[in-house]
């Protein structure tokens, strides 16, 4: 089989009709939904893959960051953010989010969200890596994705305006004749009359489905992230930036060499707090590699990691916060706490393994400061897009306060937009069916990613990657299934970020090429878009960046 433009077998067998689709109940397809159903009397449908609380954003430990503190200016979180994206984020995008980032966090408390309070009543802030301010509003001590996602649903179950359809997956988007968005297919799965393929027209669609973990055998994300929202607008013609910028997550704790799926994410608000990186000799490798030592940027502290590991032969290195104490384990990160010693890590007497592992796709679905995609009437928002502000790396606890800035946005465009439009557009049919990956080929997919197109990346291992995968896609599956329809959108995002790593030949960020080890300002500090055509993927280098 080749990359297909459709997936095949999605027939619908029910139809639908509402004024906007948001796919995804995480912070920014929740936000989304309700910021339209607050200011309009536009339909909404919700659609989720699992429960309406089963996103990636419940996972979120650290917290969100907005320039709330005393002395703290959206000046200051621009320098960091512009820092840590290595040379190409888009300046206007970044200003854009922190310049709105406090009142959306100040709108997001109003909503019932119930963030750490400070002596003095005001929202307690703290740090993580690359800000150089404490700026880091946070929630349960560690829970915050947790209570986030709690204020929000719960507004969303009170919303009339908004219905949701759990337990369904996306499946394709639907085309008008001039080109514009028309709806989408999806698969539901227990949904009474809705049980099936079905198809649903709308005058919009907002794909906030989260990120792509689930291409690597080991990432922080949870099962649900296969990149379905990135398939779905690549099979659709739309184009995908930077899928190369990968993010690892410096601090993932150890659970063995034979562990795979989600881990259990050790945030970076612990190194926030005091805690320090080790090797087994008790070294403390990071000071000297960056003027923040520990707090670096985390492609910063992961390519230590990696080069302190292949120096000893050390399967790991370890994270000292045994002086924090009981008291501050317990109070400060509960959920942490918890999670080692489910895993039988006491941090509290014993140093935490930890490792890097996939964490964050800085790319995605390319979008514009309104969060449209280059197809009209198609957005996508949270870690679904792309909207120029992470650049080749995300600064530590963006990614909750680009959902809520950009979510607030998508919906204001789509409020005024909508209400001149009368009814959503004639779909015009799907192009032919492509065959299926068969499920069971999932594994040998994520091990390639891992072992090739990791943190460290070479164009051997990326030649290998490319050719393997393409070996992959002649397998395909006998009957259409949500398994085989998740491992067929992994494939297609997996060749899609090779494609991609393969071109940009230069170290930047979390793109680490080690046959070409410099960054090279001169021939790349631009963009790397992406398209799915009849004839695969293409590339394409568009010159920009921050300076």
């Amino acid at each position: 089989m080749s990359l297909s433009r459709r997936l095949a077998s999605a027939e619908p067998g029910w139809t639908g009709e509402t004024d906007v689709i948001v796919v995804g109940s995480g912070i920014a397809g929740l936000s989304t939904a309700l910021h339209i159903s607050r200011h309009s009397s536009l339909r909404v449908l919700l659609v989720t893959k699992d429960v309406l609380a089963a996103g990636s954003t419940r996972w979120a430990q650290g917290g969100i960051a907005a320039a709330l503190g005393a002395g703290d200016t959206p000046d200051q979180h621009f320098e960091d953010t512009i820092v840590a994206g290595a040379g190409v984020c888009d300046e206007a995008a970044v200003r854009v989010l922190v310049r709105e980032g406090p009142s959306a966090v100040r709108e997001l408390a109003q909503m019932g969200a119930r963030f750490d309070r400070a002596a003095d009543g005001g929202i307690s802030l703290t740090r993580e890596g690359g800000h150089h301010r404490d700026r880091i509003a946070h929630a349960g001590g560690d829970a915050t994705g947790a209570e986030i996602e709690r204020a929000l649903v719960t507004r969303v179950l009170d919303a009339t305006d908004v219905e949701v359809i759990e337990h369904a997956l996306v499946l394709d988007l639907l085309r008008a004749a001039d080109g514009s968005v028309a709806g989408l297919t999806l698969h539901v799965m227990g949904e009474g009359q809705r049980d099936g393929v079905g198809a649903v027209r709308a005058r919009a669609v907002v794909l906030a489905t989260g990120g792509i973990g689930q291409i690597y055998a080991s990432t922080t994300n949870p099962s649900v992230t296969t990149g379905d929202g990135v398939a779905a607008a690549l099979r659709a013609g739309a184009v995908v930036r930077d899928l190369e910028f990968v993010q690892f997550h410096p601090t993932v704790a150890w659970l063995g060499p034979r562990s795979r799926g989600q881990q259990p994410l050790v945030s970076e608000a612990v190194r926030g707090e005091g805690a320090f990186l080790v090797d087994d000799d008790g070294v403390r490798f990071m000071q000297g590699q960056h003027e923040l030592a520990d707090l670096a940027p985390r492609d910063v502290v992961a390519k230590a990691i990696l080069r302190r590991m292949r120096e000893t032969g050390a399967d790991h290195v370890w994270l000292d916060a045994r002086h924090f104490g009981a008291e501050k384990w317990r109070v400060r990160f509960p959920t942490i706490h918890a999670t080692l010693l489910d895993r039988g890590i006491d941090p509290v007497t014993e140093l935490i393994p930890v490792v890097p592992a996939c964490h964050y796709a800085s790319g995605g679905i390319r979008t514009d400061l309104l969060g449209e995609s280059s197809i009209p009437g198609l957005f996508a928002c949270g870690e679904t897009a792309c909207t120029g502000v992470h650049g080749a790396n995300r600064l530590a606890s963006n990614s909750l306060l680009e959902g809520l800035v950009f979510g607030r946005r998508i919906a204001d465009t789509i409020v005024a937009r909508l209400g001149e439009v009368d009814a959503p557009p004639v779909a015009v049919p799907l192009p032919p069916a492509g065959a299926l990956l068969d499920a069971a080929r999932r594994p040998e997919l994520q091990r390639l990613m891992s072992q090739h197109v990791g943190v460290l990346r070479d164009l051997k291992g990326l030649d290998t990657a490319e050719r393997e995968l393409a070996v992959l896609a002649d397998t395909a599956a006998a009957v259409p299934s949500t398994e085989n329809w998740e491992a067929t959108n992994l494939l297609t995002v997996a060749s899609t970020l090779v494609h991609a790593a393969r071109l940009r030949e230069e170290t930047r960020g979390s793109h680490w090429r080690e046959d070409h080890p410099d960054r090279d300002d001169l021939r790349w500090r631009g963009h790397l878009d992406s398209v799915l055509g009849p004839e695969g993927i293409q590339s394409s280098y568009v010159p920009g960046g921050s300076a």
